[in-house]
């Protein structure tokens, strides 16, 4: 069996009422080098049948690996370890990918690799799958990514607000994770973050293909997206936060980074900052109030320089404040980009 140019990582905790979508638009029985990675993260519905019946159809695309629960990043960290592809993608599986896009990122990966160019991050864009809504937001990099040729950070340019790169739209050359001991945090909840971010500072040739290839589903009651799902949970967002601060703050400090893409992770931890704060002040609770100036307070002890980044962005710098009247804006801010906007 040849090598796969690309490996599809599909974390799966109770997910037999949607996977199907998911893996029906992962395989392409005329693609013999591609694999799919089930990884079954100790689910109690019938999950793990629906997985190995996936293996049994497709022997030579799938393979599953059934683990005790450790979370999303425990998922993610196992697939990585068998991965054979050149490349790795992540798919949750209540999300898909397009097939007319999915067949011009294998396209372009195949012709890099029979032409001997090796790309660290591929980018692509990505389409919020909201619910009960007909019009499709789509995240894309044109702004900041010149489209259809290889890049070193000095020719990217700036991302809108909207625009930074989550997992979704990142498919990594597999061996470049390992190179830098990406150890995804186990047992928690908002791991995407850190994986879309600790990876950087390793990546020396990225590639922006202008297609919608990513279908990003959100609306479910029970997702961690959802707002109030998230405020039960904001003390893993904290603390996926305080590792992505911990992090760039001690990568800026053994390594020179390329200026913009330290600009560009600086204004990442600094949004993930200000959705930190806005949970906690959507709660409003005197210990939810008190946990956002803790955050605070606990950046400015780690990297004082850091922190004042951190708070340069309009957003960071309004949420960072103390008193009522921040609060009460943050409030109602927050509900009308709610409205505007759309998101979850």
């Amino acid at each position: 069996m040849m090598s796969p140019i690309l490996s599809l990582v599909v974390p799966c905790y109770n997910s037999a009422a949607y996977m199907k979508r998911c893996l029906d638009s992962l395989i392409d029985p005329a693609s013999p080098d591609i694999e799919i990675i089930i990884v079954n993260d100790g689910s109690t519905d019938d999950t793990a049948r629906i997985a190995d019946e996936y293996a049994l159809m497709y022997p030579n695309h799938v393979r599953v690996i059934h683990k005790e629960n450790g979370g999303h990043g425990s998922a993610i960290n196992a697939g990585l370890r068998v991965a054979r592809g050149t490349y790795f993608k992540v798919v949750d599986s209540d999300d898909w990918l397009d097939e007319s896009a999915y067949h011009k990122v294998l396209t372009l990966l195949r012709g890099l690799f029979e032409d001997g160019k090796e790309l660290d991050l591929l980018i692509t864009n990505f389409v919020y799958e909201k619910q009960g809504k007909r019009v499709k937001r789509v995240v894309h990099y044109r702004r900041a990514l010149p489209r259809n040729e290889m890049l070193n950070w000095e020719q990217v340019g700036s991302f809108w607000t909207w625009q930074y790169m989550l997992m979704h739209a990142m498919t990594y050359r597999t061996q470049l994770l390992r190179d830098a001991n990406l150890h995804v945090p186990e047992k928690s909840f908002y791991v995407d973050n850190y994986f879309a971010f600790v990876p950087l500072p390793h990546v020396k040739r990225l590639q922006y293909l202008d297609v919608d290839l990513y279908r990003y589903f959100i609306g479910r009651s029970d997702q961690s997206v959802n707002e109030q799902v998230m405020i039960r949970r904001v003390d893993q967002q904290i603390n996926v936060n305080m590792l992505m601060v911990r992090y760039l703050s001690e990568v800026r400090q053994r390594a020179t980074l390329p200026v913009s893409l330290e600009r560009y992770m600086t204004r990442y931890a600094s949004l993930v900052t200000s959705v930190s704060s806005v949970l906690l002040m959507r709660d409003g609770t005197p210990e939810s109030i008190a946990k956002k100036y803790k955050l605070w307070d606990d950046i400015e002890q780690l990297d004082s320089e850091l922190a004042y980044n951190l708070r340069r962005p309009l957003v960071g710098n309004v949420v960072s404040r103390r008193g009522k009247s921040t609060e009460f804006a943050v409030r109602a801010g927050y509900r009308g980009s709610k409205l505007l906007v759309g998101f979850n």
